[in-house]
C-alpha cells in the first residue's frame, strides 16, 4: 500500500492513544434557522418527523475538509445555510454541511456540535452518523500522524459512549444503500467521495481492531 512507510510508527501511535486527550468546545452556529432546516432535512430526506434534531449514533464517518486551515474549515461550516459555491447539493436542502468534530493538523480535537445533534456530512446516513472532519487532505497537505492519533483516540472515545456498529470513510458511504440504516429517498442523490483515503482508513481500522466493528456491507452494485 502506497505511503505505508509513513505509518511504520503505527504501533507506538496506538499505544500513545490510550492517554487522555482534551476535546476543545468550538460550537458552530446552531440557531433557530439551522434547527428548522435540520428537522426539515430529517423529514424530507429520511421520512423522520422529529421534534428535536437528534440522532441515534450507529456509525462514525471520517472525512477530510481539503481546506488548509482549521479557521477556514470552521468558517465554511459555521453558517446555517449552504454557500453559493455548493450548487451540487443546494437544491436538495439549504442546510449547510457540518460535522460533530473537527481535527486540526496538530491533532487538536474540536467539537462543533453535540454528538447526538444531526450534522449534514454523509448522504443517506446523517440520522445515525457522527462525523469527524480532518483539516487538509490535499496532495500538498496530506493528513498528519497527529491527526491519525487523534482519530484513533476519538473513535475509541465514541465507541465507549455509544452502541456504534460501523466505522467508515466517507468514500465508503454508498456501500450502505441496501442496508437498513440507509434512509435517503432520492435514488439519484449521490456525490462521489474520496475522503479520507484508504491508507488513512486502513491505519485507523488496524489500531481499533479490538473494538470489533461490524464488517462493511458488500458493494450493492455487485
Amino acid at each position: 500500500m502506497k505511503h505505508i512507510s509513513f505509518w511504520l510508527l503505527l504501533g507506538s501511535l496506538v499505544t500513545s492513544c490510550t492517554t487522555t486527550k482534551t476535546i476543545v468546545e468550538r460550537p458552530i452556529t446552531f440557531n433557530e434557522e439551522r434547527k428548522i432546516l435540520t428537522l426539515e432535512y430529517l423529514e424530507n430526506r429520511y421520512g423522520l418527523e422529529q421534534d428535536a434534531p437528534q440522532i441515534y449514533p450507529k456509525m462514525i464517518v471520517l472525512h477530510w475538509t481539503v481546506i488548509p486551515t482549521f479557521e477556514k474549515s470552521f468558517e465554511a461550516f459555521d453558517p446555517a445555510t449552504l454557500p453559493n459555491w455548493r450548487p451540487d447539493i443546494k437544491d436538495v436542502s439549504g442546510l449547510n454541511v457540518s460535522s460533530q468534530f473537527m481535527v486540526d493538523r496538530d491533532g487538536t480535537i474540536y467539537q462543533l456540535l453535540p454528538e447526538t445533534t444531526m450534522a449534514r456530512h454523509v448522504i443517506g446516513l446523517n440520522h445515525c452518523a457522527i462525523g469527524v472532519e480532518n483539516v487538509g487532505g490535499t496532495d500538498e497537505l496530506p493528513l498528519t500522524k497527529a491527526q491519525l492519533k487523534s482519530n484513533i483516540w476519538l473513535v475509541r472515545y465514541l465507541k465507549e459512549k455509544y452502541d456504534i456498529d460501523y466505522l467508515i470513510g466517507h468514500y465508503e458511504y454508498t456501500l450502505f444503500e441496501n442496508n437498513p440504516l440507509w434512509l435517503e429517498k432520492d435514488e439519484g442523490y449521490r456525490t462521489k467521495k474520496t475522503d479520507p483515503g484508504p491508507d488513512f482508513m486502513f491505519n485507523v481500522r488496524k489500531a481499533v481492531k479490538d473494538l470489533k466493528f461490524k464488517e462493511l456491507p458488500e458493494n450493492p452494485s455487485k
